[in-house]
This record gives structure tokens, sequence and C-alpha cells, in this order.
């Protein structure tokens, strides 16, 4: 009898163990192969890493508001929530692997003629499944490994909160200084305006109707461009008070300037500064998950064993309900192994090692975009330091040809007429408005950079 059962099961392992090997095995991670240093950023000396990113940009205010939207920001909270809910999942998870004991109790009374007895009982059940092949093991390290996951979740969350607070932060600053500089301009042609009517009224040559006319036309399109500004600085206000996690009422009030870089970027960054990023962090431990679940998939081809329990006494007889004897008694040893259940079983064990190739490539996919990120940063930077010093000598060659062409106007110079003044008067103007949106753009990059490296140089 004895050999008979070995047998049987002898050859229910062989079954198992063929369905088995025709599934490949998961991978539990992949190698990137990256430079040793950013091909944009130059091969000199390594520079050390370290935290707190925003005092690059010399702006307490700036790490002010960044750190009031990781207090309050709502979708901050949310992903916060999700980390507790992993949390929570990992010790379900660990809970698996240990026994399960049940106890009920039960009573009653019985009436039997003029006679009234009392009945009580009290059971225990309890069951456990050994993990003979480690199946529940791998589970709870693929819990484990989600567990991680949303952790690093949460902390591309801060990151990404931070980065994103910090651009509008320099958004409603740009665009206040837009909407200032829509006002000043409205003032001068206003000004001039004043003095066209003037000049026109005491028949000064050279003087025409016209001019009048191309002036008042000046200061209605500076009127609608002071509205303009407006909006764009209440949309700006609206969006960063959201990320504040408060009302969007336009209240918030910025500062005068934008910040100031303290700091050029470091030359010679090691590009292994990507692999600390929260995102590729997050992917790395999903491909860790999902292993461990076509792990786990894979071995419910193999048999199960799991142990049960039971014991149950009535009144009076509760002591005999823990009693070892007892106990071992009424243990009993399960040993199931399906054999055919239409290909389900292989079929999910091949869908979870799937998974796991697809949690590959996402992860070598985001790498790569990790990768475009921060060269396109990097190389943006040394363009846009080189523009802005072209465009701050186009704003003061303007403002100059701005000014000498409004003092020859007022003196009558012959040659000098009105188009020239609102000639030089557009170019001044749009040279100060790119210059504005240039500084704030550079800002933009730089936080941008910060981002795709994951925090600071």
């Amino acid at each position: 009898m004895r050999l008979r059962f070995l047998r049987s099961h002898v050859f229910i392992w062989l079954l198992a163990g063929c369905g088995l090997s025709s599934i490949s095995k998961p991978q539990h991670s992949l190698k990137i192969n990256t430079p040793e240093v950013w091909q944009v950023a130059g091969n000199r000396t390594n520079q050390q890493i370290s935290q707190g990113w925003l005092s690059e940009f010399n702006d307490s205010r700036m790490r002010t508001t960044v750190l009031e939207a990781q207090k309050s920001n709502q979708n901050l909270q949310a992903t916060a929530a999700r980390l507790r809910v992993a949390k929570e999942l990992t010790i379900q998870s660990r809970a698996e692997l240990l026994p399960t004991f049940r106890v009920g109790a039960s009573g009653g009374l019985t009436n039997e003629g003029s006679q009234t007895s009392e009945r009580s009982g009290l059971s225990l059940a309890a069951s456990w499944e050994p993990d003979l092949w480690g199946r529940l093991r791998d589970l709870n390290r693929a819990v484990a490994a989600d567990f991680d996951a949303a952790v690093a979740e949460f902390r591309n969350a801060r990151l990404s909160l931070a980065a994103t607070t910090a651009k509008s932060y320099c958004n409603l600053i740009s665009a206040q200084q837009q909407l200032v500089l829509a006002q000043t301009t409205l003032d001068s042609f206003e000004k001039n305006l004043r003095i066209i009517e003037r000049n026109y009224k005491a028949g000064v040559p050279n003087v025409r109707a016209l001019d009048v006319q191309l002036g008042r036309t000046n200061v209605s399109a500076a009127q609608r461009t002071v509205k303009a500004r407006e909006l764009d600085r209440d949309d700006a206000a609206r969006s960063l008070e959201v990320l504040l996690g408060r009302y969007p009422s336009t209240t918030l009030q910025p500062g005068r300037d934008l910040p100031v870089l303290n700091s050029r970027i470091p030359v010679g960054l090691p590009a292994t500064l990507i692999e600390r990023r929260p995102d590729l962090e997050s992917a790395r431990a999903r491909i860790m998950a999902t292993a461990q679940r076509a792990s786990a998939a894979r071995k419910n081809l193999l048999p199960n064993l799991s142990l049960t329990g039971s014991g149950s006494s009535t009144q009076g007889n509760f002591a005999r309900l823990l009693s070892p004897t007892d106990l071992v008694t009424n243990i009993t040893l399960n040993l199931t192994q399906i054999l055919y259940a239409g290909g389900a079983l292989e079929s999910e064990a091949r869908l979870a090692v799937e998974r796991n190739k697809a949690a590959i490539h996402d992860y070598a996919q985001a790498a790569l975009e990790a990768f475009r990120e921060v060269e396109s940063a990097l190389g943006a930077e040394s363009s846009l330091a080189a523009q802005e010093g072209f465009l701050e000598k186009e704003v003061e060659q303007a403002a100059l040809a701005e000014r000498q062409a409004e003092r020859d106007y007022s003196e009558g110079i012959e040659g000098v007429d009105i188009l020239s003044v609102l000639e030089s008067q557009r170019r001044a103007n749009n040279a100060r408005s790119s210059l504005i949106r240039l500084k704030n753009e550079r800002l933009q990059n730089r936080i941008d950079l910060h981002l795709a490296l994951g925090g600071s140089f």
C-alpha cells in the first residue's frame, strides 16, 4: 500500500515537472549600458552628488512655496495614501505564510417537557500551507517589490511636484514682469501721444494728422496688451494656487524678480546619476515584482500541500480542546495536484512571464527617455546662456535707439518721423519681453535638468 502511494505521487510530480519545463523562467533585472559621462557635459572631474537642488536658485520664497505644496497638494496626499495601501498589502502577504486559526462558540436551551437544559460548545480549526515549493514566498517577495515601487513612486511624485511648483512659481513672476512691462509701455505710448497731439495743435512742422492716428493706435494696442497680460498673470496665479492646495482666487502675490542661478552646471557629471531617478527605481521594482509572480505562477503547476486540523468540545470539556493528543489526532494532510484544467494554469504561467518581459521593455524605454531628457537639458543650457547674453546686448542697444528716436522726434529734427519712433519702440519692447521669456525659459530648463537627473548634481 505504501509503495503504491509513493509511486502515484511520483507520477503526479513527473506530470507537473513536464508542464513546468515548457515555460520559460522570468528575468529579475536588466542592465542598461550607459556612458561614463553625459555626451554634451564634457569629461572633467566628476562632482559629488548632493541634495537640495532648490538652493541653486537663491530664492528662499521659492523654497517656501515648494514646501507648502509638498505639505498641502492633494495629488501628493493621494499618492501617500496609496503608499500606505501598499504597506498594508505586505502585511497581508506575510500572513499567508503563517497558520490560520479559527474559533467558534455555540449555545442554546432545550425544552423537554417540564425540563429545560442548557447546552454549549466550542470548536477550533486550524489550517496551514507549508509552502513546499516556495510559491507563497515568491508572492510575498512580489508584494514587497510592489511596496518598493510605491515608495519610489511617492518619491517621484514629491520630486515632480517640487519641480512643477518651482516652474509655476517662475511662470507667475515672469507673467507679472510681462504685465509690468505692458503697463510701462502703455504709459510711454500715452506720454508720446500727448506730445504728438500738442505738437500737432501747435503746428510743428512734419507733425501730421497721421501721426496722431498712429499714436492713438499704439495706445489702444498697448491697452489690449495690458488686458492680455493681466489674464496671463491670473492664469499663472491660479495654477500655482491649485498646486499649493489653495482655492484658485488669484490672490497669490508673486515676487518682483526671477530667481538667480548660483552656479553653472558642473562638467563631467556621471551618467550613473540617472539610476537614482525615482521613476526608474519604481520600474526596476516592477521588474522584480513581475518576476516573482511569474515564478509563483510556474509553481502553481506543482502539487499543493496543506495541513488542517479541527476539534470541538461540549460544556465542561473545554480543556480537552487544547489537548496535544486530540490536536495531533485531528490533523489532516492534504496533497492535491490539478491534472487537467483546460490549459488554464499553463496559460497563467506564460501570461506572468510575458508581463515580466513587458516590464523589462518598459524599463529599457524609460531609461532611454531619461537619457534623452538629460542630454537635451544639458544641450539647451549652453544655448540658452549664449542667447541670453546676445539678448541683453540687444535690449541695451534697442533702449538707446528708442530714447534717441523719441528725443529727435520731440526736437523736430528733420528726417525723423513718427514711424521711426514707433519702430524703435516696437523693437525695444519686443527685446525686453523676449528677455523676460528667455530668462524664465532658462530657469525652466535648469529645473527640468534636476527633474531628469532625479535631484541635485
